[in-house]
């Protein structure tokens, strides 16, 4: 009997993983799970607010173009809360992937006005002076991104807007 009980003691050979090693490892696996997710999903906020601001350089680049390219006027569309692409001269708009040249484009979740301001002259003739560019992506920490003509600069951010926060 004792033979038995020392060969049993010496016989290795069946090791594996006891349950606690097993429990451990899950355990830290989840903690890693834990802490990743959050960070990534922050990231995608992050990427969906860029894109906005983007938009927003995007759409002042195409209004300048626009402004160069008529007598230098600026487009006199008064558009509200557009969620496509669209074309400033005219208020139409088109899904992103058929958006010709000369066309504000917007990303996905992405939701701009483009405001006029002050106008000089008298009817027919208006010309308009100063315009707005906003937007905000859905997707993201709800940062609003405003171009305003008559201060110029770079796109200010401001933190918890709203689209109808963008008066003229």
């Amino acid at each position: 009997m004792h033979d038995v009980i020392t060969r049993l003691r010496t016989k290795k050979d069946d090791e594996g993983f006891t349950l606690i090693e097993l429990l451990v490892v899950v355990v830290i696996i989840g903690v890693l799970v834990a802490i990743a997710v959050p960070v990534y999903l922050n990231y995608r906020k992050g990427a969906a607010d860029k894109s906005a601001q983007s938009d927003v350089r995007g759409a002042v680049s195409t209004i300048e173009q626009f402004y160069t390219d008529n007598s230098n006027s600026y487009p006199k569309a008064d558009q509200k809360e557009i969620k496509a692409s669209f074309n400033i001269s005219s208020g139409s708009t088109v899904a992103a992937a058929t958006a010709p040249a000369g066309w504000i484009t917007l990303s996905d979740k992405t939701t701009m006005t483009y405001l006029i301001g002050t106008s000089t002259g008298t009817a027919p003739n208006n010309t308009v002076s100063t315009y707005k560019v906003c937007a905000v992506n859905a997707n993201g920490s709800g940062k609003l991104y405003l171009y305003d003509s008559a201060v110029g600069g770079s796109v200010k951010t401001l933190d918890g807007g709203k689209i109808a926060d963008c008066t003229p």
